[in-house]
């Protein structure tokens, strides 16, 4: 039986630093070996929800720029799969929600980072979903519901973005964290726990420095989703929380 799982992508850099984070994604790995993974990342986004389609080897995509050589050196040359893809799409159309495959996107770093750090040898079928952000944050966590019960099936559902992120106002080098950013994952924390799906629904005007933690919902809504698709009889659980250069979270969550 897979967990659902919300995890922080952060900076490119978690693929080559050795850091409380990346140690935390490398025990997590090694804890949770699942048959596939279908994860939502936050640098995908389009209008209506897209799957990848591939059997292939996918590309590695460096979709940043300004970071040290050894990272644009830094391949995950996992497979996806058709079958799982085509599964997911019929389970979609099934609901009424709007879908469509794509059969050329290489993985971005939203996902790449993440896995090249729980599962190095990229033996395990991945499948990418991109996300729209304009879509409201019930509308969020009902594409998350619709995959409720792939956990059984040994499926690992990732939503991966970042609760706390505006690279605007980060901080480099600070090693303290600011109380505003805490404040902001602690009503987060409580409501997700809670299962309290009508707050969350409101966090924009309900949650302290919400416009400051979240200045567009593109990081953020992969929370949402993976919260839908976890188990709702059982609290969630707060996996992992740590955070660097002033404000930018680590907040992770297994539902």
């Amino acid at each position: 039986m897979m967990p659902s799982l919300f995890l922080a992508h952060g900076s490119p850099m978690l693929a080559i630093e050795q850091t409380e984070y990346t140690a935390f994604l490398e025990q997590l790995g090694k804890s949770i070996r699942p048959k596939a993974i279908v994860i939502f990342t936050a640098h995908w986004e389009t209008q209506a929800l897209t799957i990848s389609s591939i059997d292939d080897v996918y590309d590695t995509i460096y979709d940043f720029g300004g970071f040290p050589p050894e990272l644009y050196a830094v391949k995950y040359p996992a497979h996806g799969s058709v079958e799982l893809a085509a599964k997911l799409k019929e389970l979609y159309e099934q609901k009424g929600i709007d879908v469509q495959t794509d059969r050329v996107r290489g993985l971005d770093h939203g996902s790449w980072t993440l896995l090249h750090r729980m599962y190095p040898e990229a033996d395990i079928p991945v499948v990418q979903i991109s996300v729209n952000p304009f879509l409201s944050p019930k509308a969020q966590y009902a594409i998350g519901e619709v995959l409720r019960g792939l956990g059984e099936q040994d499926i690992l559902v990732i939503g991966s973005g970042v609760t706390v992120h505006n690279l605007r106002i980060v901080k480099w080098g600070e090693t303290k964290t600011e109380p505003w950013a805490l404040d902001f994952d602690d009503w987060i924390i409580e409501n997700v726990q809670s299962g309290d799906v009508e707050a969350l629904d409101r966090y924009e005007s309900e949650a302290p420095y919400a416009r400051q933690a979240v200045p567009r919902a593109e990081h953020f809504v992969p929370l949402l989703i993976a919260m839908g698709s976890g188990d709702s009889a059982n609290k969630a659980k707060v996996i992992h929380r740590s955070y660097e250069m002033g404000n930018l979270s680590y907040l992770c969550f297994q539902f």
